[in-house]
């Protein structure tokens, strides 16, 4: 965990943010708007700057869990939201996390990590473990080249690369490109809807 802490700590003391667009990503909170029950658990992990969650805490959703491996964007999102429950911060590693949710939000976290087979068959092993039956993991996720450097961040892929390991250990929904994506990422994004099944 220390050396992704200390990279996404450099990268965000540095203001190397180049994906902060300062408020919630449009699929995400178009999807947010339909959700009617306000009492369902929810965790964001590798939340960054969190402003889908702290959409979500404006929108009276109270169960909201943000979670980085960096304290930076944390302590930066309590002091924008500072009646927000500091216990529902969590500064963890996603791969070591325990709970139970019934709605996980991906913003381009799977997207944040070195792209290797183990790392990306443990994420979605471990959306399967913290999802309660019928828990929903909603999203979106760069539609763009995998680079092969892999220190240039964050990473790409396609829909046909990501259900590689997310169909192993989810059932899809929907998995498609977004239609309502921000001028800047048109084209370039994939929405997705994944519920939880038996692990194999």
């Amino acid at each position: 965990m220390k050396k992704e802490e200390h990279y996404w700590t450099q990268r965000y003391n540095e203001q190397k943010t180049g994906w902060n667009i300062g408020y919630p990503s449009t699929p995400i909170k178009e999807y947010i708007d339909q959700l009617e029950d306000k009492s369902i658990s929810i965790l964001i992990p590798g939340a960054g700057n969190a402003y889908e969650a702290e959409y979500l805490w404006q929108q009276g959703f109270r169960n909201v869990h943000v979670m980085d491996i960096s304290e930076v964007p944390l302590e930066q999102f309590q002091n924008r939201n500072p009646d927000f429950p500091s216990t529902q911060l969590l500064h963890e590693d996603f791969f070591q996390h325990k709970g139970k949710y019934d709605l996980i939000i991906e913003q381009t976290f799977f997207c944040s990590f070195i792209p290797t087979d183990d790392n990306r068959n443990a994420y979605a092993k471990q959306m399967t473990i913290l999802l309660k039956p019928g828990g929903k993991l909603v999203g979106v996720w760069f539609d763009i080249p995998l680079a092969e450097d892999f220190e240039k961040r964050p990473f790409g892929g396609n829909k046909k690369l990501y259900l590689r390991y997310l169909s192993r250990f989810l059932i899809t929904e929907n998995f498609s490109l977004c239609y309502n994506s921000i001028p800047p990422r048109a084209g370039k994004e994939l929405f997705g809807i994944f519920t939880t099944k038996k692990v194999k």
